[in-house]
């Protein structure tokens, strides 16, 4: 009898752009026998080791890099790649340009866009891991530019502590998270950013996201998206169908709606629909 055929080793990879963040590339790559010859990027390299181990040469450093670390490259840093094992490996990678990082710095060391210099060029952060790959699955899937926007600065902001960003002390801001909760209820087509937020109250966005999240537990995407299914209760009960609710309180479509719905309610839409009231099924009072 004839051996079971070895599945091939098949490579692939996938390019996106995030035109709204400087045109940002977005990798997310499987190779086995590719080899990257020595090359330059004029952006920042922050690659997420998904799967197995990659082999890496740069000015700074040598060595493997093993699932769940984190590399770190800057700008024209002349630097290699290949599998460090039989299997390959499997990688996500973000591409900041500079202007993007420095924009970043100036809102947390007071307008100094200095670009961060890390101390080494791999991490092993398990927290930083994850939030950086939900910042690279955002950027890919999501059009909410609030949600971009804020989830850029709560994954790059713990990065940046490792090349010496120390994060300001902050205050409350009441007045200030107060406004931009009135913003945030009246942007019914969710076109605001939180540079858009930040610039209506006065505030860096940085400053914004850290202030609103510690006054009301939740950062702005996330508050906005509460009010808004609680919207969609009232607008269910009035009579409305999920599509409809959906299109008038700006989800980008029904689908988003379903699903942030029962994530939060543990039903759909169209299972609050049939909810009954209570006084309509218990037997009367003796």
């Amino acid at each position: 009898m004839s051996s079971p055929a070895i599945a091939p080793q098949t490579e692939s990879a996938r390019m996106h752009i995030a035109p709204d963040f400087a045109g940002m590339e977005l990798l997310t790559a499987r190779y086995v026998h590719h080899r990257f010859a020595p090359h330059v990027h004029d952006t920042f390299v922050v690659a997420l080791i998904e799967q197995g181990s990659e082999r890496f040469r740069c000015r700074r450093a040598e060595g493997v890099a093993n699932a769940g670390s984190i590399i770190v490259i800057p700008p024209a840093e002349v630097h290699t790649g290949q599998s460090g094992g039989e299997s390959g490996w499997s990688y996500r990678a973000l591409y900041p340009a500079p202007q993007k990082l420095g924009e970043l710095m100036a809102e947390l060391r007071d307008g100094d866009a200095r670009l961060p210099v890390f101390d080494r060029v791999v991490f092993d952060d398990p927290a930083l891991f994850r939030a950086l790959q939900g910042l690279h699955a955002v950027l890919i899937a999501c059009r909410d530019p609030l949600l971009r926007s804020c989830a850029w600065r709560e994954a790059m902001t713990p990065l940046l502590r490792y090349a010496g960003v120390v994060e300001p002390a902050t205050g409350r801001e009441d007045a200030a998270v107060r406004r931009a909760q009135e913003l945030l209820r009246a942007d019914f087509e969710a076109a605001l950013t939180l540079d858009d937020l930040a610039r209506a109250v006065g505030l860096s966005p940085w400053h914004l996201n850290r202030v609103f999240s510690r006054s009301v537990g939740l950062p702005p995407h996330a508050w906005r998206n509460q009010w808004r299914l609680a919207q969609a209760k009232r607008l269910l009960r009035g009579g409305l169908s999920p599509a409809e609710a959906a299109a008038s309180l700006g989800f980008a479509d029904q689908s988003h709606l379903h699903r942030l719905f029962k994530r939060a309610f543990g039903v759909t839409p169209g299972g609050y629909l049939q909810s009954k009231n209570v006084q309509d099924r218990i037997e009367p009072c003796r």
